[in-house]
């Protein structure tokens, strides 16, 4: 029998599958989606299904591994792990705590610098929409990304001085909403594209049209796009703490991922494999800023808004946590510190300088790297890639072999072995592609330069 919940933590968690398939959905449906027609494209109309199916049904099985390490050692009636780095803790060790921090905290970074060219983007694409509506579609509309990632960065820089993630619940759930709003609008648009020239564009082994290796490129750049649109896992064990009991957690959170992820697999093969149909082998990288839509131009804007308020948001959900770990460690070294502790006020506003001055540090440098990195795909791809196997397959797969006490050698060891080296192998290519891919645009781009 569960145990009660009060005795295990210290909040009354009161979720439903529903209200979990709700954060699952929210979870993965985000910036990913705007690239999918492009990967899609360099996949082609056999492989590309394929890979998202693929990727789908693998995030699925190891979701629900994760599922059942949310109690240590027995899944029902164990004691909690409250964060995903807890339960490796509790069944991998301290060394693989060492590691999952550093794939776990590398990758949110690494989403806040793809945030910060994400958002710039969809500015500079309401700029120039404006102008290629007064001024014809062959008009020369410029605009430099850089003044735009800098005032991104200034948002953040404002929104970092709240405390805590529960302190702008209510900015969470208006990215929620944004998300929802930019991808349903880029599907309609991909629909009406479609239904304006009626035909089914595109090949069966996607574009053909570039050298053979910068084709090899962008199938393994594809591959990363598609992996970073589905990485949920760091904050599956977050979300499952949030389940009523009972029934067991780990029950309702494997309904609650097959309804998520099976939602969000419907909703990504319609827009990738419509978006492909209409646009073909010419799909832009970005749906909504790669201008394959021009009109209506109000609509278009509306969806770049949306994508500009969810990361608004969306980015303080991943800055958050980096915060709280960098200053807890500084708190736990330097206990009597006046620069960590001593609080600040300007009327409501309280803030300590440490608080100011390194997060202020942090997003600054993530500004930074972003100005000089401002490829959309390329780092999308990146950070899937270096996300995907580590966080969604490697500590999932050996937190279930530790708790199912499953020895070396026996046929399921080997069975689970080998998807995580297939999923390895599939996170080594991809990030072969987006750092080829950074590199040969860099070759041809000026710091600090970036227009369009």
């Amino acid at each position: 029998m569960v145990k009660d919940d009060i005795e295990h933590g210290e909040h009354e968690r009161q979720g439903t599958v529903w209200t979990a398939t709700a954060h699952i959905v929210a979870a993965l449906i985000g910036s990913g989606v705007l690239a999918l027609a492009w990967s899609v494209a360099q996949l082609g109309w056999i492989v590309g299904p394929l890979v998202l199916l693929f990727f789908s049904g693998v995030t699925y099985y190891t979701s629900a591994l994760l599922a059942n390490c949310y109690r240590f050692p027995d899944p029902v009636s164990g004691t909690i792990n409250r964060a995903y780095i807890d339960a490796v803790r509790s069944y991998l060790g301290p060394r693989h705590v060492f590691l999952c921090g550093c794939a776990q905290y590398v990758n949110l970074w690494g989403t806040l610098v793809g945030y910060t060219i994400t958002a710039s983007a969809s500015m500079m694409a309401v700029k120039r929409t404006g102008c290629f509506h007064r001024n014809g579609h062959g008009a020369r509309c410029e605009a430099s990304g850089n003044m735009y990632m800098v005032v991104f960065g200034l948002f953040q820089l404002v929104l970092s001085q709240f405390p805590s993630l529960e302190n702008i619940t209510w900015l969470s759930v208006v990215a929620v909403a944004t998300s929802f709003g930019y991808s349903f609008i880029s599907l309609g648009l991909c629909i009406g594209k479609w239904a304006s020239h009626g035909e089914l564009r595109g090949s069966l082994g996607g574009t053909s049209n570039v050298a053979p290796s910068d084709k090899g490129f962008n199938v393994l750049l594809a591959l990363g796009n598609i992996a970073f649109a589905y990485t949920f896992a760091d904050v599956l064990i977050e979300i499952q703490d949030t389940l009523k009991s009972p029934p067991a957690e780990n029950k309702s959170m494997k309904k609650a991922t097959f309804n998520g992820i099976g939602l969000t697999t419907i909703f990504y093969l319609l827009l990738g494999c419509i978006g492909y149909a209409a646009f073909g082998n010419d799909s832009p990288g970005n749906i909504l800023t790669g201008f394959g839509f021009y009109e209506p131009y109000w609509l278009v804007d509306m969806a770049n808004i949306c994508v500009i308020v969810h990361l608004i948001g969306a980015y303080q959900v991943y800055a958050q946590p980096i915060f709280a770990r960098f200053e807890n460690f500084l708190l736990f070294y330097w206990p009597e510190n006046k620069f960590l502790h001593k609080t600040y006020s300007i009327g409501s506003l309280s803030f300590t300088l440490s608080k100011l001055v390194l997060r202020t540090i942090l997003i600054m440098f993530t500004t930074l790297v972003a100005m000089l990195l401002p490829f959309f795909n390329a780092v999308l791809g990146l950070i899937g890639a270096l996300g995907f196997w580590p966080l969604a397959v490697y500590f999932p797969l050996g937190m279930h072999m530790a708790q199912e006490k499953i020895k070396r050698g026996a046929p399921k060891w080997f069975m689970l072995q080998g998807l995580s080296f297939v999923c390895l192998l599939v996170s080594i290519a991809a990030s072969v592609g987006s750092v080829a891919d950074i590199v040969h645009n860099l070759k041809a781009a000026a710091p600090f330069k970036t227009v369009y």
